[in-house]
């Protein structure tokens, strides 16, 4: 009898926790930003960003990880590039703002690489995601592309 109760408090103790127990909030997630994170987007955006990203996820129109968005934008593939800004050591990305600007791609930072993994539908993280157009979700995407577009470029 004891065993199945010390199971069952331990099974709320896993609720309690997966329920918001070590979620973070925007703050807390914007002091863990590398230096490179320019321009980083609001918390507005980035919801719209997650959003955008799962949405195309499910349509299977996303790019995913470093060595794949490389390899698109170099064959001339149009999107949105999503980065995460707390990926270490930044020499594993620090190259592609640079590729996308020379592609006239938009690209903008996003607190977590968690988050970004997560809306995805993988469970592990994500440091890159390219964002493909679809008339799936087209208004989320013209509306992500346009404030994306418009956020200031870094010197």
């Amino acid at each position: 009898m004891t065993k199945v109760k010390k199971e069952k408090v331990c099974a709320d103790a896993e609720e309690a926790a997966a329920a918001g127990g070590n979620e973070k909030s925007y703050q807390e997630l914007i002091a863990n930003v590398n230096a490179i994170a320019q321009p980083l987007a609001s918390r507005k955006l980035s919801k719209k960003l997650y959003k955008c990203v799962k949405r195309a996820s499910k349509v299977k129109n996303i790019r995913r990880g470093v060595k794949e968005v490389q390899k698109f934008i170099n064959k001339g593939e149009k999107g949105i590039v999503v980065l995460a800004g707390d990926t270490l050591p930044i020499d594993v990305y620090c190259h592609l703002p640079i590729m996308c600007e020379d592609r006239n791609l938009p690209y903008a930072y996003i607190p977590s690489k968690v988050d970004l993994g997560s809306s995805a539908g993988s469970k592990r993280p994500t440091c890159v995601i390219l964002i493909k157009p679809h008339e799936d979700y087209q208004d989320a995407y013209n509306e992500c592309f346009e404030e994306v577009n418009n956020l200031p470029k870094p010197l």
